[in-house]
């Protein structure tokens, strides 16, 4: 089986999230992940989990669709809620068995720390789902503008993670090309020996590697075609504007951690 990815790639609809403001989106996303390591109680969380399904609601993105871009984690997820379900030791005793010991704590460790950074994961999916490359890069140009001002490379900085994001969905179907391509000579990751697969994942890696050689060359010849210089001002066709949609996003951005935070001292 080859491999299938969705990483970074940007799901056009038309939706009250994708005509926001990308810095406004970006500010947004960036509180509420920051606000989901601060849950502790049911209640918080039950308040971020219907909060999340009213973004998905108001993107009109299926829950299928942010999973394929966040399931690769899953199994990251799973130890991550194993380990503390195996490792905390505070609270009442549900089981014991040999070394193995289960606590009431370690049982609501080993779900809520996984759900506050799949909530997490969500936040960053739903902001690439809904956002274009171009958008992005002019929401982290502006926030390094900053940077400028006192001396160091704001605007090659903010180049330089454009080109990240921008290659990101292209390498991802470069691996997934390049996977198929293997499988159909019988080298397929997913099946065979150990030492098969270890080659067939080996040939990929140095497939991928020439791949990415191949467009940073491609790159570096488009931007000097196009006189590109360092440090230099960008004009866009279309400037983000800042009105009463992306105001009333802020405020409900706010009014809803306030409430993740009262929940915290009710509860």
């Amino acid at each position: 089986m080859a491999l299938k990815i969705s990483v970074g790639q940007y799901y056009h609809t038309d939706s009250l999230i994708h005509r926001l403001n990308p810095n406004v989106k970006c500010l947004a996303a960036l509180l509420l992940m920051l606000t989901t390591f601060f849950i502790r109680t049911a209640p918080q969380l039950a308040l971020l989990v219907v909060g999340a399904l009213c973004l998905l609601a108001l993107a009109k993105i299926t829950v299928k669709q942010v999973l394929k871009s966040i399931i690769p984690l899953a199994w990251l997820l799973i130890f991550l809620s194993l380990f503390n379900l195996l490792l905390t030791r505070e609270g009442t005793v549900l089981v014991s068995w040999s070394i193995f010991t289960i606590t009431d704590m370690g049982a609501w460790s080993a779900f809520l720390y996984p759900v506050r950074i799949l909530a997490a994961i969500l936040m960053g999916a739903l902001l690439l789902l809904t956002t274009t490359q171009t958008d992005l890069g002019s929401a982290f140009e502006a926030a390094c503008s900053p940077l400028s001002k006192i001396g160091l490379p704001g605007k090659e900085i903010a180049m330089i993670f454009s080109l990240m994001l921008r290659f990101i969905p292209t390498l991802a179907g470069d691996a997934v090309s390049i996977s198929e391509a293997q499988t159909a000579r019988a080298g397929d990751v997913a099946s065979g020996s150990l030492p098969k697969r270890l080659r067939a994942t080996f040939s990929i890696v140095v497939a991928l590697l020439a791949s990415s050689l191949r467009h940073a060359n491609n790159l570096s010849k488009a931007l000097d075609a196009r006189h590109y210089v360092a440090g230099a001002s960008r004009t866009r066709w279309h400037q983000p504007t800042f009105g009463a949609r992306e105001a009333i996003a802020l405020g409900a951005t706010v009014c809803f951690i306030a409430l993740i935070f009262v929940l915290a001292k009710n509860f």
